[in-house]
């Protein structure tokens, strides 16, 4: 977990900004339109599953993306979309040396185009002339050189809640999976050997609570070969596309065959296409479908084609009542009622759909080891809910007794 995620839901005061100030609406707009705009920003996930409504869900996502904005305006601001960003960037894909031309003739600095080799994708970094909104750089980009893409560099999230420490868990880790597997997310705890880690962000790689989790709970599984890319550091704007476009470069040059993300965040162009690559060159990439609630917008990168989109269970195999969704779901994967281990080696009580995005990607490791395609996973799953697929489980529950208790 980041330490910036999980400060108290906080309410505008006089003395603070207001919505409208931010850039994004307030918290007493009708809960439709606070859905259609809250930023798609993964919760911390709860302890116990309360009964909160769609209402509630949407209140405490806005109040979150307000609550982080203001904390972090040196760093971040509302894109057009309202999405938590890095401020004063943009991310721009296609355009020629004429495009270059008419950006800095608009007062855009620019650095040198970035190629990502790997996936044969490049993107120019911009910054924005002082004093200029993000959303407002957006729309004169756009006016003036339309033949290019553009993007803000969103911020993604991870999810997922710890709660004090605990017993280690009782019995053995699954059998030995020699393939390996990427962990996109915060740095890796001393206590889970890594196979390689690089940091994609300031102060990277630093050992951080919510990717030792991950970690700790693919090896449980039966992985032994962790690849390791921090993209947040010690950066309060860690986490956004670019940085993760940076870290699946890497691990594709790495040739790491099957790689989780158990961060969310909103569609962006630079890492849909890192994505479609990665995939199109064998890669397997399992994510979390986040902690909205069932009635948030749906969450990337589980949202994106061909990726295994991962919802969470209890230890009842009851899906999580916080659980989001995707525009498709593939599969169930403990989430709750289960232990990972923090930053500093201990188990804790863990609860969300992040914990359940490794144990799909320790089981699609395991296929691959095994010399079978992932799609036999379907063999595998167990069928939960409606018969067949459902918008619930996906094709079923994968890893049930990778659960550490």
């Amino acid at each position: 977990m980041r330490i910036r995620l999980i400060a108290p839901l906080l309410m505008l005061s006089a003395a603070a900004p207001s919505a409208a100030q931010l850039g994004i609406p307030n918290v007493g707009s009708v809960v439709g339109q606070t859905r259609e705009a809250v930023a798609r920003l993964a919760p911390i996930d709860t302890i116990a599953a309360p009964l909160r409504s769609v209402a509630d869900m949407a209140r405490e996502r806005l109040s979150r993306v307000q609550g982080f904005l203001r904390a972090n305006r040196a760093v971040a601001e509302p894109d057009d979309r309202g999405e938590p960003a890095r401020r004063g960037i943009v991310l721009m894909l296609g355009g020629d040396a004429q495009a270059v031309d008419k950006l800095r003739a608009l007062g855009f600095d620019s650095r040198d185009r970035e190629i990502f080799g790997n996936l044969d994708l490049s993107a120019v970094e911009l910054t924005v002339p002082h004093g200029m909104r993000l959303a407002d750089a957006l729309s004169l980009l756009r006016q003036h050189v339309p033949d290019a893409t553009f993007t803000a560099d969103q911020l993604h999230f991870p999810g997922g809640k710890a709660a004090k420490p605990a017993l280690a868990p009782q019995g053995k880790s699954a059998a030995d999976i020699g393939m390996a597997v990427g962990v996109i997310d915060g740095g890796i705890g001393p206590s889970v050997p890594t196979k390689a880690s690089r940091g994609f962000a300031a102060g990277a790689p630093a050992a951080s609570n919510h990717g030792t989790a991950i970690a700790s709970l693919l090896r449980h599984a039966g992985v032994r070969s962790i690849v390791s890319a921090d993209v947040y550091g010690r950066d309060p704007a860690g986490g956004g596309a670019l940085a993760i476009v940076r870290a699946l470069d890497w691990m594709q040059g790495q040739r790491v065959p099957v790689v989780s993300i158990s961060l969310t965040g909103p569609s962006n162009p630079l890492l849909a296409r890192a994505v479609a690559a990665c995939i199109a060159k064998g890669m397997v990439i399992t994510a979390a479908v986040g902690n909205d609630g069932p009635g948030a917008p749906p969450v990337f990168p589980a949202s994106y084609p061909s990726v295994l989109a991962v919802t969470g269970v209890d230890g009842r195999n009851r899906v999580l009542i916080e659980a989001g969704r995707a525009t498709h779901l593939d599969y169930a994967a403990p989430g709750a009622d289960m232990k990972a281990m923090d930053a500093r080696g201990r188990w804790v009580s863990v609860r969300g759909t992040s914990y359940a995005a490794p144990l799909v990607a320790a089981r699609a490791a395991a296929m691959k080891d095994a010399g079978r395609p992932v799609s036999a996973l379907d063999a595998e799953a167990r069928d939960l809910g409606a018969k067949g697929a459902d918008p619930a489980y996906g094709r079923g529950l994968l890893c049930g007794d990778c659960r550490p208790r």
